[in-house]
């Protein structure tokens, strides 16, 4: 991406905040909120980013004295219920659960958006980001990162690995591995992780990236060898396994990220009162101890950071998108 385009994304992001301080709508940090704030989820329910949601919305109720309502909306890679977020009306009482999905990939891969992630949101916190695992099936004779990288070398273009979709943090994980180590391999995608999940374990594929929560019974079996994680920092529940960037790829680090955004123009001190109530609930030990159960790390940024984040995030996968050619029709 270039940097004028880079520097759009964070001054965009950045403009939702400035021109939040100008706002002449009624609302005030000191009246609100004064009805129900839904949560948009552009997900569905039972998934990952649904129940994290459901998670913070609870605690962060209970702080603000009001019902917060998580809204699923799925569709389209997630890009229909951010949509209806960005439409919203600026006021504090629509939240969006912000992810990588329609935040940082679909603006790169699609080129008819409803929305514009740039200038359409304000970020208020990124809340918490988690790492994958490089799993693969036993059948395969490595035993580290190394070791598949040069199988995968020894057979360029033979060994298969699973996605949940073309354009997916799964495929886009992977081939910025490949376009690190200098592999070719092929993308088999399938539309959610369960199944791409069950044919690793039963060897239709040999290789993919997993959360770590669902992957971990069959680590624990011996069905799935987990070669690395996508952290710079190992996880806190397979502390054992190292890191793709201590195995020879220094720098490697991705992760599956949650954020809290608000439509743009959305008043700065709504924004400042979200930020400061989410990331108290963020450091409550409960829902930090869930959290941590959950292989997942605490982060409760401020917005300008979660800014900085989405724009180096936008720049990373442009760069990966376009040296592999991905597509999306």
């Amino acid at each position: 991406m270039k940097s004028s385009t880079v520097g759009l994304l964070l001054s965009g992001l950045s403009l939702g905040i400035s021109a939040a301080s100008v706002w002449p709508g009624p609302a005030s940090a000191q009246t609100y909120p004064h009805k129900v704030v839904r949560f948009v989820v552009p997900f569905a329910p039972g998934g990952s980013t649904d129940l994290m949601a459901r998670a913070i919305g609870q605690k962060l109720s209970e702080r603000l004295g009001q019902p917060i309502i998580v809204e699923n909306r799925p569709g389209a890679s997630g890009t229909i219920g951010t949509t209806i977020a960005a439409q919203a009306t600026p006021d504090g009482y629509t939240l969006l659960a912000g992810t990588a999905g329609p935040l940082t990939y679909a603006p790169i891969l699609q080129s008819k958006l409803a929305y514009n992630a740039r200038k359409d949101f304000a970020a208020v916190s990124l809340a918490f980001s988690a790492p994958m695992i490089l799993g693969i099936h036993p059948s395969l004779p490595a035993k580290s990162v190394r070791e598949f990288v040069a199988l995968a070398k020894s057979k360029p273009g033979e060994i298969d690995y699973a996605t949940v979709g073309a354009g997916s943090s799964q495929h886009l994980t992977m081939e910025l591995l490949a376009g690190q180590a200098g592999i070719a391999m092929v993308a088999v995608h399938y539309k959610s992780s369960a199944p791409s999940l069950t044919d690793l374990l039963g060897g239709h594929v040999k290789a993919g990236f997993f959360g770590i929560i669902p992957a971990l019974p069959h680590v624990t079996t011996g069905k799935l060898r987990p070669l690395g994680v996508t952290t710079v920092r190992r996880s806190t529940v397979l502390p054992n396994v190292p890191t793709i960037a201590e195995s020879g790829f220094p720098g490697f680090d991705t992760s599956q990220w949650f954020g809290v955004l608000v439509p743009a123009k959305t008043p700065q001190p709504i924004i400042a009162k979200l930020h400061a109530e989410i990331v108290a609930v963020l450091r409550s030990p409960e829902v930090e101890k869930r959290l941590s159960d959950e292989g997942a790390h605490v982060v409760a940024s401020t917005p300008a950071e979660f800014s900085e984040h989405l724009m180096r995030e936008s720049e990373k996968w442009t760069k990966v998108i376009r040296q592999a050619g991905i597509q999306i029709q």
